[in-house]
């Protein structure tokens, strides 16, 4: 297999499965597509759970000492979510989702609305967690596209449970896909293993928090600027590496 196969089989699952789910969302009911949304939150909250508890994880407590975790993904998103409110990033996402649906499909406000909408969840879910930190990086490194392959599995199912819900907007989140995942295998193969167990730990808790905020709003229980807070996934590394120094 060549390197980028991971993402390159990703991007037709996701694709593929976005396909399928426009293909039954008409026969399936307004309740039951909610309910579906719904029990992907609950999964995305689990797995965003699991990505939160690497807070606790032993090689950060060794490198950092037992209260700086804590400090260091708290410090986190609290800076990165003021560079990302800087930067207007949720608004450049959500404007890159409308210029995809004006060149993709035509609709009223509504439509771009659920559009938009679909792009950013979906893009959002797709692309942030360990597995495609990990799996993108390992591919990039040559140790294979076994993560990449897994996730790619789940995104199939998730992509065509979003697209009867939110329609195409799902299926151009495979941008999205192609440009993260392809970005950081590219980086693992200019850089090698650039990140210790304890910083990859820092950064893995902190964006198991932001899954969190994703699933919050699969869950309809509140809607707030989730992307202005992909800045933290740089800034934890590197606070990290700054406590490190500092003992």
């Amino acid at each position: 297999m060549f390197v980028g196969f991971g993402t390159v089989t990703n991007v037709v699952t996701v694709v593929v499965g976005s396909g399928l789910g426009l293909l039954i969302g008409h026969r399936l009911s307004l309740h039951v597509r909610t309910t579906v949304t719904s029990a992907l939150g609950l999964v995305t909250l689990l797995i965003a759970a699991q990505s939160a508890f690497a807070v606790s994880d032993e090689a950060l407590s060794d490198a950092v000492g037992d209260s700086a975790p804590m400090l260091i993904v708290l410090g986190s998103l609290v800076v990165g979510g003021i560079v990302g409110s800087l930067l207007r990033l949720e608004e450049r996402i959500e404007a890159l989702g409308g210029w995809l649906q004006g060149r993709l499909t035509r609709g009223d406000a509504a439509g771009r609305d659920r559009f938009v909408e679909g792009f950013v969840i979906s893009s959002l879910v797709f692309c942030i967690g360990p597995l495609t930190i990990l799996g993108s990086i390992n591919e990039g490194l040559g140790n294979g596209a076994d993560q990449l392959l897994l996730k790619s599995t789940l995104d199939a199912f998730a992509a065509l449970a979003f697209a009867a819900s939110f329609g195409i907007g799902v299926m151009a989140s495979a941008v999205s896909v192609a440009v993260i995942q392809g970005s950081l295998t590219l980086l693992g193969v200019l850089l090698g293993s650039f990140l210790p167990d304890a910083h990859l730990a820092a950064l893995t808790a902190t964006g198991g928090l932001i899954l969190i905020g994703v699933a919050m709003r699969l869950l309809d229980l509140k809607t707030f600027a989730v992307a202005d807070l992909l800045p933290a996934l740089v800034i934890a590394p590197v606070l990290c590496q700054l406590v490190v120094l500092a003992r």
